[in-house]
């Protein structure tokens, strides 16, 4: 795995812990900030530069989560720092931030204790905070030298205190999730094409004890998938479905269908991006990397529903073979659809994999995922993906496992007067909005046209256009790929 650090539970005293930074937390309050009760400084008072409550005045202290400064403490061990460290109201929102502050502020650094705030904490936050500090230690590279050892994640943190072991354990299990989704991602195009993607599945199944079948393009044209060969016949390498199954205890578990749309490179086909979209398009595929992320750890999570993710997987290239404007492909239900644009490609291999689900697999309840429309990121931003759904209690749901994971969902409006927009002429539907009247309503047009394939089963799509991307390193992310909905997916299943 990816994280250079471990978390680790510890019993005992911050002073007793052989660490080079010594972390306390500070809670805010009304009132001030003020040390968390329970959590006592002990031997390392007589270290202190000064009273806790002149430290917090000396520095500016609010308590606000993921605030932190740090000044060197001589202990009998030699020479350590000591950070303080803002929890804010001990909710899980600010154990995750603290946590991540808590990875960055310890880069260089050995080892790192962190006294746990066991009276403002409880399990949730204990999870949260394993998750920021393992996401914000993430880093993906493919330099050949090595990171400056200020900028090295610290090898381990210590929890120190009464912390609740089982639920630093899970935040570490969706960590590590969400960290395979992040890799696969990240991965260059390169390396990465529908077979690639078909290989990985396979290692992934075999670790988790998955169920897994792979379609190749002969399969694929001999089973009907006609929209996922279209997208993918302009390229040299060909496209995959995969399908992956985890099946729990009870057989007869209802039964949700994870799709994740698999684009491994995205030049806009015909429609050609320009470059500086162009340069963003290896993560094109983070549907497909997180449905497959959630399904390896299923089993860590004891998810009581039965799951199957199908993988989409196709690159987007242009040549003489490429898929050009106006023809009219035959998807796998026996719809036609006209594409208008080759750059709404995401859209098309949904519809293949959606309607195999609808037909074959018997599903309770489908679920997709995909950076599929910029007009979603122009409506929300990066920091919150759309969520569109035919069913109310399950957008609920999955609302509020975003809430819970800190991944924000905003739900959007399946408006049935933009229905018409996605007719077409000449095919029963076209793959971009083909009414004006309407405006740019390029999310919502997208939504309508998957729903098409739902066969009317309780159905939520992910656009995780916006938050699917960072360009910085912010609090748990890093440069490229988020892998958001990882998280969410996981709570979600887990608890359904």
């Amino acid at each position: 795995m990816p994280f250079a650090t471990e978390i680790n539970p510890v019993t005992g005293a911050l002073d007793d812990t052989a660490a080079d930074l010594l972390v306390l937390p500070v809670q805010a309050a009304d009132e001030g900030p003020a040390a968390v009760e329970g959590v006592e400084e002990g031997g390392l008072s007589r270290v202190l530069p000064a009273p806790l409550t002149d430290l917090f005045a000396h520095y500016s202290l609010t308590g606000k989560a993921g605030e932190s400064v740090q000044f060197p403490v001589a202990r009998d061990q030699g020479l350590a720092r000591l950070a303080l460290l803002g929890v804010g109201s001990g909710s899980p929102d600010d154990l995750r931030k603290a946590g991540a502050a808590l990875s960055r502020a310890a880069r260089g650094r050995e080892r790192v204790a962190f006294a746990w705030p066991a009276a403002l904490a409880g399990e949730a936050a204990a999870t949260a905070f394993a998750e920021g500090a393992l996401l914000a230690s993430y880093t993906f590279t493919l330099k050949t030298a090595e990171p400056e050892a200020a900028q090295r994640p610290a090898p381990a943190i210590d929890v120190v205190g009464d912390a609740p072991a089982d639920a630093l354990a899970r935040g570490a299990v969706l960590a590590r999730a969400t960290a395979l989704a992040r890799d696969l991602i990240n991965t260059p195009s390169r390396e990465k094409d529908p077979a690639w993607m078909a290989e990985r599945a396979r290692g992934v199944a075999a670790e988790a004890g998955l169920g897994i079948r792979v379609w190749d393009e002969k399969d694929l044209e001999n089973e009907g998938f006609g929209a996922i060969l279209a997208v993918g016949q302009g390229s040299a390498r060909p496209p995959r479905l995969v399908q992956v199954s985890y099946t729990p205890q009870d057989p007869d578990a209802p039964h949700v269908v994870l799709v994740g749309k698999g684009i491994t490179f995205d030049t806009g086909g015909l429609s050609l991006k320009p470059n500086e979209n162009m340069a963003l398009m290896k993560t094109d595929m983070s549907g497909s990397a997180v449905v497959l992320a959630v399904l390896s750890a299923l089993f860590a999570v004891s998810a009581p529903v039965r799951v199957t993710g199908l993988l989409a997987l196709a690159e987007n290239a242009f040549s003489g073979d490429a898929t050009r404007i106006g023809d009219v492909l035959t998807t796998y239900s026996g719809t036609t659809v006209e594409v208008l644009n080759s750059d709404a490609e995401g859209r098309l291999v949904l519809a293949d994999a959606l309607a195999y689900a609808v037909d074959r697999l018997e599903p309770d309840t489908l679920v997709d995922v995909a950076t599929l429309t910029g007009a979603a990121k122009l409506a929300l931003g990066t920091g919150t993906a759309a969520l569109y759904s035919n069913d109310d209690a399950l957008a609920e749901r999955i609302t509020e496992a975003g809430k819970a994971a800190g991944e924000p969902l905003w739900r959007m409006p399946l408006t049935e007067e933009y229905v018409p927009t996605t007719k077409s002429r000449v095919a029963d539907l076209a793959n971009i909005g083909t009414r004006k009247e309407f405006g740019p309503a390029g999310a919502t047009d997208a939504a309508l046209f998957l729903r098409e394939f739902t066969g009317g089963l309780p159905w939520a799509h992910l656009d995780i256009a916006g938050p699917g991307r960072s360009t910085k390193e912010s609090g748990i992310l890093s440069r490229g790929g988020t892998a958001f909905a990882t998280r969410t997916l996981l709570r979600w299943l887990a608890e359904s």
